[in-house]
């Protein structure tokens, strides 16, 4: 595969929605189903945002989320099935972890079920200790919900 073209970037705003939505529904089946306006709000809330292109075409992705020095997260590694086995996942997450935003966390996570040993050759652990997880759902009970302030309209 000639390779001299693909470029990587970490400009949300040259993603192309549709594209994306493409991309995942070839590549990645724990999230073919997501929306466009659902994308739209978890890479306005996350950075840093890494997509690859082959000229025009979109064919690879990755976010994180981070606090940018105690911990980080790494979401939707995803490469287009063409591209496999060329190094452009494993040059994807080397790309997302060297951006000043996720460079100097001390601890950054990673959920995937599928593709541990391709992550282990990055550098990344099994880690048992953090095994946790709150699948969100509406609250619907009788207790009042408290209000929230920022330190703003509080006088801080």
């Amino acid at each position: 595969m000639d390779c001299r073209s693909i470029q990587f970037c970490d400009r949300k705003s040259r993603i192309d929605y549709h594209q994306l939505q493409e991309l995942f529904r070839l590549g990645a089946f724990w999230a073919k189903d997501r929306k466009l306006e659902d994308w739209e709000i978890a890479i306005a809330n996350s950075e840093p945002v890494i997509t690859v292109w082959d000229g025009e075409r979109l064919i690879g992705f990755s976010r994180a989320t981070s606090d940018g020095i105690y911990r980080a997260t790494i979401w939707d590694v995803v490469v287009h099935p063409d591209y496999r086995g060329a190094g452009l996942g494993r040059k994807l997450v080397e790309t997302v972890l060297s951006h000043p935003r996720m460079n100097r966390v001390e601890r950054v996570y990673l959920m995937t079920t599928h593709q541990q040993s391709f992550y282990e050759r990055i550098g990344f652990e099994c880690n048992s200790s953090t095994t946790m997880v709150l699948y969100n759902q509406p609250i619907h009970n009788s207790m009042p919900t408290p209000a929230l302030q920022s330190q703003e309209s509080l006088g801080a």
